[in-house]
């Protein structure tokens, strides 16, 4: 049987102990909910209801708090291809140089990097092939 009463009584103490669970005010409280989520995510499965409950209200914050209006409007306006390969590059620890067999020598790199080059289809073929990755990543799908 449903235990309407128990998850009602849960969600009442959680709303008392951590109320930026259920809407982020200012930094303080997302600071708060970053670090409550960052020991919830060390025992993922047993705390998933919480941790999805804790990152929408983390994503609604970001979403719309003026402190992350120019974070927010670059990564609007940024071109998923070359946000995904500066990442490929970070995790990898990879330079210009280190693609000469996907995208071509180093220049062509810097130009892609810079928007004044896009990755063609073939690049990003190459480029999901060799790190293993979808080509959606790409197109920020």
């Amino acid at each position: 049987m449903l235990a309407i009463k128990e998850v009602t009584k849960l969600a009442a103490g959680l709303n008392t102990i951590a109320p930026f669970m259920r809407e982020i005010h200012n930094d303080n409280e997302l600071e708060q909910a970053l670090e409550l989520m960052e020991a919830l995510i060390e025992d993922y499965d047993t705390n998933l209801v919480v941790i999805e409950a804790l990152g929408n209200a983390i994503t609604r914050f970001e979403d719309t708090a003026s402190s992350f209006v120019g974070f927010n409007r670059s990564v609007n306006e940024s071109d998923p291809a070359v946000g995904t390969l500066k990442v490929l590059m970070e995790q990898h620890n990879l330079n210009t140089n280190d693609f000469e067999n996907e995208i071509g020598k180093k220049s062509m790199v810097s130009q892609v990097l810079s928007g004044g080059k896009s990755l063609s289809r073939k690049h990003i073929e190459l480029l999901s092939k060799r790190f293993n990755i979808s080509p959606a990543l790409f197109f920020g799908i």
